[in-house]
């Protein structure tokens, strides 16, 4: 890993994300390496060219967050990095931030695949208005150990529990949906006991990560070749439509709350369309 220190004008910026106003990326690329990582586009904007995960950018910052700008908005640590990445530890960029907006009357939501996030519970549990979206889209460790470097699925839950115990609203994040891979119903029966709200987001191929993802599937999900090949190559939408049905009703018939991001590039066009 190569790690560099910069210095950035301001940690907000206003986002065109569905369900928040403004994003704070505590750091520039990110530790877990997730190979279907859509953020590694980023690179293009920070004159990285090392491959995605193996490069970060510590991010410090002189000026305070602005309260005036956040009183009564929702930001969302993190939109293009983990906000809990293993230089985390260490560098406490994250814990920082959330020194500040502790301060102020906003709604946060943290995404992390990280139980590092549970060193700062008592700091956490003194916000008003906070939601921790933990993501999974498998119980399978080595499924899961072939896709990133997060922590295991076991602590994922694990964390999850705490925070629901601790009267912090949970929400698991089950994105990318792998076709053919992720058990929705399987993951949920794992986990309703302590998730307040489940998140669906389909896995879209796109950059020079669709490639490393077919080939993946090849090698290791050889049954899987057709379906794959049906849906990123012949853009057959059967699939999804089929899985956003299923999950729509299972949840529906448990009284289980749930998002549907499954068209998450719509949500962000129409929510563009509505800034304008």
């Amino acid at each position: 890993m190569q790690f560099k220190e910069i210095q950035t004008k301001d940690y907000l910026t206003k986002s065109n994300l569905p369900y928040t106003d403004y994003v704070i990326n505590p750091y520039g690329g990110c530790t877990h390496a997730c190979k279907y990582c859509y953020a590694s586009f980023m690179k293009r904007f920070t004159g990285h060219t090392e491959e995605w995960g193996s490069f970060l950018d510590i991010k410090r910052c002189d000026k305070p967050i602005s309260a005036k700008k956040l009183t009564g908005k929702t930001v969302f640590l993190s939109s293009v990095t983990d906000p809990y990445n293993a230089a985390e530890k260490k560098y406490e960029i994250t814990r920082g931030i959330l020194e500040q907006l502790r301060e102020i009357d906003c709604y946060v939501k943290i995404s992390t695949k990280s139980s590092l996030i549970l060193r700062d519970l008592e700091l956490l549990k003194q916000f008003r208005h906070l939601t921790v979206d933990m993501s999974i889209n498998t119980l399978d460790e080595s499924f899961h150990k072939d896709m990133d470097r997060g922590s295991s699925i076991e602590d994922r839950l694990r964390t999850l529990r705490v925070f629901h115990e601790n009267g912090i609203e949970t929400v698991l994040f089950m994105s990318p949906c792998f076709p053919g891979i992720t058990n929705f119903k399987e993951i949920i029966e794992a986990s309703v006991g302590f998730v307040d709200e489940y998140w669906f987001e389909n896995l879209n191929l796109r950059g020079d990560y669709k490639q490393r993802i077919l080939t993946y599937i090849h090698e290791k999900y050889p049954q899987l070749d057709a379906l794959y090949q049906a849906i990123y190559l012949k853009n057959d939408e059967t699939y999804w439509l089929e899985m956003e049905k299923d999950f729509i009703e299972y949840c529906d018939d448990r009284n289980i709350r749930y998002v549907n991001a499954f068209y998450h590039s719509k949500l962000v066009e129409e929510k563009v369309g509505k800034t304008k």
